[in-house]
Order: structure tokens, then C-alpha cells, then sequence
């Protein structure tokens, strides 16, 4: 019987014979075992399985500069200086698409976000709340604007601060979306969307967990409310009359050439201020004035004739007609007076009439954010690709191993644990210093795609970008005057205690990081069957919460029959899950894999084969990937994770 490459056979063996080379090739039986596995099988069972998410070593393919010419070095570094040049431009660039992007979601739902957020009627129900910061922030595309029109709402007596605090929580998750679809630029390449997408969905995560375990706990004990409460009571408030806006100051002259948006128009809208509401969101008037002008108002006050020669009657008509000049009527209703009341009003009138491209057409404000979302869209996916592009040449050799240590490293020994903190300061920082928590974060996502950035570390990059918009909300309050300041400050105080109590609980302890582990689930997902990013943002954003805002409409029971059925459905699904993996044989014979359920339960297959069949298009089908060996022969570990059940 022959003997195959790695295989072990048995050889007969003498005590005082060597067993010769003929003998290990003859395939005999015998008591001895040889081991005939050859030096490259033994290289392959030393080495450990491929992990998908491993950060990838980016190789340089170009020549050691020690080997390059003086001409070529000065080559070399003036391209590396372009390079750098063009990064940063392109990173403008896709700041300014994000602006867009945000101003097309205003010109289109802007108005219907205001009205979702005047519902007053409906604000008491926590989850309706709830429900409603998310809707309207993914609207807007703003978590800042969603803010806003709250404060608003508290300071002009429509919501009480405790009904707005769901809603704060609703702006936070919706914040996130941005970045979701900024990941969805690398789906072309299969490990690049896996990495992508689990680094944009980590913040998603983080945010849905939160509101899980807070709302529930700020419904029955009021926590946040009372520590913001009792923090604003004991503070000496004093408005700082500054605000900081940086970032507008940079993509403005790029985005003010396309649109210009009165904002406020969406925040009246929720406020009932109807004479604002009624203004166009397109602003007209970039330059105004304010004027005094006599406003005319025409009076008429009748006494009953029965009381016409009462004193009082007539003492009280003198005082509202005053020193104006006045007429009366008899009828046999009374006597009525009739005069003209000027008063002298202050009114803001148009100096200068804002220019952009879309001042010179005359379109509807929804037609309008159609076609600033396809220009918005085509800017964003240009400058992703050029930007990873840009970064896969720029990043590579030591260069990218530099990066990479620096990023990624841990502080040595026992500090170890304090790496991930400092981090999380970083984040708030650079949240802070750009003003926005989506700028941030889908600045990250391709670095995380292109495998500079692991999924461990922008876990806490994400967790301060959170703190750090919300002391930007801080700011923006501490700006403020009047009515809106307290309100607006205590506001920016709940979303500031909300996001360091969702940290206290899901950093911490590192076998609480649950929203690693489901992040990285959804990045297998996507990078087996691409489609399913499109529906986890149509799903998230906009059919669950419009799906449990109208259960919370039918009423507190409805929603607990319906709504409770499925929760409890589904953790009995994580359940079973986790002891599938953990303990099978806790389980019940049948409940250790799903393969008693018919196929579409259980698998993604069947619909990827639909939606396959549906778009005709052999590019577009999530092929099923074969088992492939890299070349030094070992397992891929991508493989069996995408064909977990």
C-alpha cells in the first residue's frame, strides 16, 4: 500500500537493526509507528488558522529606498507629498458630501420630521418617544438639528424635559446611520466590507444595547432626570456667548455654492410657530435688516345699550381707545366704538438675496433633496473610493507598520488596561475639535476597512465619539440665553450622563463588550451575502421603529402583547444560540442545530438565491465562496464563520 504525503504508517523495527529508508516506503505493518510527515505538512500544522479579522500586513511593492537614486528619492517624496495633499483634500472633500448629504435628508423630510416631533399627544409614551428621536434624526440627518428642535420644544413649554429624554436617547441611535452607509463603499472587496461594516455597526450596537438597558431603568426610577435636575438647581449658570463651529467654517464655501438651509424652519415647525413654519427651508435672504414700521390695527369694542351711560363701561373704553381718534355706532345690539390702534413693531425684511445653484431653480423642496442626495451620494462613494485608494498606496511597509503599532499597541505591562481609556479620550477629542460624532466615525470607517484601524480599537474610538458630541451639545447650550438655556442645558447634561452610563456598563469589564461580538457577526453576514447591509439599514432606521411606533399608538397593551411576544421570542433565540455553542449538550437532542426548521427559518440562502434571480445580474449574486486554502495550504477561517448556521 502506498503512503501519502503527512500520512503516519507502521514499520517493522528491530532492537538491533536500522530500519531503512526502503522499509519506511514499504507500508508494513508492525508494533512501531513512524512519523512520516514531511517538513512542509509539519509547517502547516504549526501555523494557526487564517483569522478574517486580523489586521492584513500591507506589503510594499515598491523598491528599498536605499536601493533608489537621488532623483528617485526626491521622486518619491514629492509623490508621497501629493498623495498626502490629495488625502487631505479628498478628506474635505467627503466632510462637504456629508453636509450634503444631511441638507438633502432636511429638504426632503425635514418638514415631516418637524411635524413627527410637534406630536405632542403622543410624546407621554416613552417608546413612541423614543421611536420619534430616531425617525427624525435619520430625517434630518442630524443629530444636532433633532437636539435642537427638542430644546426648543422644553424651553416653549410643549414637552416637559423628562418626556424629552427618550427622545435624546432616539437621536443617539439615529446619529449612527451615517457611517452604516459610509461602509457600504467598500463592499467590493469581501474582507474590506467585513471589517467596514462590523466598524460602522459597532456604534449601532453600542446604542441600541444602551437604550435597551437605560430606558426601561430611566422609566422606573427617573435617575437621569433627578442627577440633571439636581446638578442645574446647584450650578451657578452663567452663559458663555460663544460657540464653536469650525468645521462649518471649512465646508460652508463648497456646500454654500450648492444649497443654503434655514433650519429654523424645521424647528418652528415642531415650536407651532406657524408664521416660520410657513418660510421656505431654502433660505432666501442671506443678508437681512431689522425695520421699524407702524403696524394698523382696526378696533371695535360695543357696550351693551342697556349699560351705554355707565360710567365704568366708558371709562373702560376710553382706556383702550386712548389718545386714538374713534367713532360710534348705535344699534340695538349697543353702542359700538371704532378706531384704529397703531402700534410701532420691529420686522426683519431682505437686504441681499442669497446665490447658489439651486437659488436659479425654481424646484420643490422635495424634488430639490432628491437631487442633492444623488449629488450627495456620487461626491461621497468618489471620494471613499479615491480616499481608499489614496490610503492602500500611501500605507504600506513601514510606514503602515508604524500606523499600525501606534494605533493598536497597548501601554506596556499592567498599564495594558489603560490603553482602551485613552482611546476613548481621543475619540471625545477629536469628536470635539471637528463638531460631529458622524464626521468622526465615518472618517474611521475605511481605516478600519482597509485593516489600519482593528475592531477592538475603534470600539472605544466610537464610545468617546459619543461623549464627544455631547459636549459639543454642551457648548451649544452654554451659547445659548434666555428661556432655551436652562432647558438646553440640562438636555445636554441627559445625553452626556446617558452615554457615560451606557460605557460604564459595556466597556468596563471586557466579556460585557457584547457589542464587538455583534458587530463581527454582522460583518461575516455582510461579507457573505452583500445585499443584507441595504436591509439591516432599511430594517434599523426605518421599519422597526416605525413598526414599534405604531404598536406604541395602539396602546400600552397592544404593544406589550405584540411587542413583549417577539422580545421574549428573540432572547429565547440568543438563548438557544449561545447553548448551541457554549453547552450543546445542555440541550435537547433536536434543539443542538436549527436543521429541524425548514431552510428559510434558520439561512440567508434561500432569499439570496431570490434576490439573485430577481436582479438578473451574475455580479450581483452573493456567490456561495468554496472552501480555499491559502497557498501555504492551511484552513480558512473566513469560510467556516460564513457557514455557521
Amino acid at each position: 500500500m502506498p503512503t501519502k504525503k503527512g500520512f503516519n504508517v507502521s514499520v517493522p523495527v528491530d532492537e538491533n537493526q536500522t530500519a531503512s529508508p526502503a522499509d519506511y516506503g514499504s507500508g508494513q505493518t508492525g508494533e512501531s509507528q513512524v512519523d512520516l510527515t514531511t517538513a512542509e505538512g509539519k509547517e502547516h500544522q504549526d501555523e494557526e488558522p487564517f483569522d478574517p479579522w486580523a489586521l492584513p500586513e500591507l506589503k510594499d511593492s515598491g523598491p528599498p529606498w536605499s536601493e533608489l537614486s537621488g532623483a528617485q528619492k526626491i521622486q518619491r517624496v514629492l509623490i508621497s507629498l501629493l498623495k498626502a495633499i490629495g488625502l487631505v483634500a479628498l478628506l474635505l472633500l467627503f466632510i462637504c458630501s456629508l453636509d450634503l448629504l444631511g441638507s438633502s435628508f432636511q429638504l426632503i423630510g425635514g418638514r415631516a420630521a418637524g411635524t413627527v416631533f410637534s406630536e405632542d399627544s403622543i410624546l407621554g409614551n416613552d417608546v413612541a418617544g423614543l421611536m420619534i428621536g430616531v425617525l427624525g434624526t435619520v430625517l434630518v440627518q442630524s443629530s444636532s438639528t433633532s437636539t435642537s428642535i427638542i430644546v426648543t420644544m422644553v424651553a416653549s413649554n410643549i414637552i416637559s424635559v423628562p418626556t424629552a429624554i427618550p427622545m435624546i436617547m432616539g437621536a443617539n441611535i439615529g446619529t449612527s446611520v451615517t457611517n452604516t452607509i459610509v461602509a457600504m463603499g467598500q463592499s467590493a472587496d469581501r474582507n474590506e466590507f467585513r471589517r467596514a461594516f462590523a466598524g460602522a455597526t459597532v456604534h449601532d450596537m453600542f446604542n441600541w444595547l444602551c437604550v435597551l438597558v437605560l430606558l426601561p431603568v430611566e422609566a422606573v426610577s427617573g435617575y437621569m432626570y433627578r442627577l440633571t435636575d439636581l446638578l442645574i438647581n446647584s450650578m451657578p449658570l452663567v452663559t458663555t456667548g460663544a460657540k464653536i463651529d469650525f468645521f462649518k467654517l471649512v465646508t460652508s464655501p463648497f456646500t454654500g455654492l450648492l444649497i443654503k438651509l434655514d433650519k429654523n424652519v424645521i424647528i418652528a415647525i415642531a415650536a407651532g410657530d406657524t408664521e416660520k413654519a410657513s418660510e421656505p427651508l431654502q433660505l432666501e435672504w442671506c443678508k437681512t435688516k431689522t425695520v421699524l414700521y407702524n403696524e394698523t390695527t382696526h378696533m371695535n369694542f360695543t357696550i351693551p345699550l342697556a349699560q351705554s351711560d355707565n360710567a365704568t363701561w366708558l371709562n373702560y373704553v376710553k382706556g383702550l381707545i386712548g389718545n386714538n381718534t374713534f367713532y360710534n355706532e348705535s344699534s340695538p345690539a349697543g353702542v359700538s366704538y371704532k378706531w384704529n390702534q397703531t402700534t410701532l413693531e420691529e420686522k426683519s425684511v431682505g437686504v441681499s438675496r442669497c446665490t447658489y445653484l439651486f437659488s436659479y431653480f425654481n424646484l420643490d423642496e422635495t424634488v430639490a433633496g432628491i437631487v442633492l442626495l444623488i449629488i450627495a451620494i456620487l461626491i461621497l462613494c468618489v471620494c471613499l473610493a479615491l480616499i481608499v485608494k489614496l490610503l492602500h498606496s500611501v500605507l504600506k511597509g513601514s510606514i503602515a507598520r508604524i500606523i499600525k503599532k501606534v494605533l493598536n499597541a497597548d501601554f506596556p505591562g499592567k498599564l495594558a488596561f489603560l490603553t482602551g481609556y485613552v482611546a476613548l479620550l481621543v475619540g471625545a477629542g477629536m469628536t470635539i475639535a471637528v463638531q460631529s460624532s458622524s464626521i468622526f466615525t465615518s472618517a474611521m470607517t475605511p481605516l478600519v476597512g482597509i485593516g489600519v484601524i482593528s475592531i477592538e480599537r475603534m470600539y472605544p474610538l466610537t464610545l468617546g465619539a459619543n461623549i464627544g458630541t455631547t459636549c459639543t451639545g454642551l457648548i451649544a447650550a452654554l451659547a445659548s440665553s434666555g428661556s432655551k438655556f436652562e432647558s438646553g442645558l440640562q438636555i445636554a447634561f441627559v445625553h452626556l450622563f446617558f452615554n457615560i452610563s451606557g460605557i460604564l456598563i459595556f466597556y468596563p469589564i471586557p466579556f460585557m463588550r457584547v457589542p464587538i461580538k455583534m458587530a463581527k457577526t454582522l460583518g461575516n453576514t455582510t461579507a457573505k451575502y452583500r445585499w443584507f447591509a441595504l436591509f439591516y439599514l432599511i430594517t434599523m432606521y426605518f421599519i422597526l421603529p416605525l413598526a414599534v411606533f405604531g404598536l406604541s399608538l395602539a396602546g400600552l397593551w397592544v404593544m406589550v402583547g405584540v411587542g413583549g411576544t417577539f422580545l421574549l421570542l428573540f432572547l429565547l433565540i440568543i438563548l438557544i444560540n449561545v447553548c448551541q455553542r457554549k453547552c450543546s449538550r445542555c440541550l435537547p437532542r433536536k434543539l443542538r442545530t436549527w436543521d429541524w426548521l425548514p431552510l428559510w427559518l434558520h439561512s440567508l440562502q434561500p432569499y439570496d438565491r431570490a434576490i439573485s434571480k430577481l436582479l438578473c445580474c451574475k455580479r450581483c449574486k452573493s456567490k456561495e465562496p468554496k472552501p480555499t486554502e491559502k497557498q501555504n495550504g492551511h484552513a480558512n477561517k473566513a469560510f467556516e464563520e460564513e457557514h455557521k448556521v
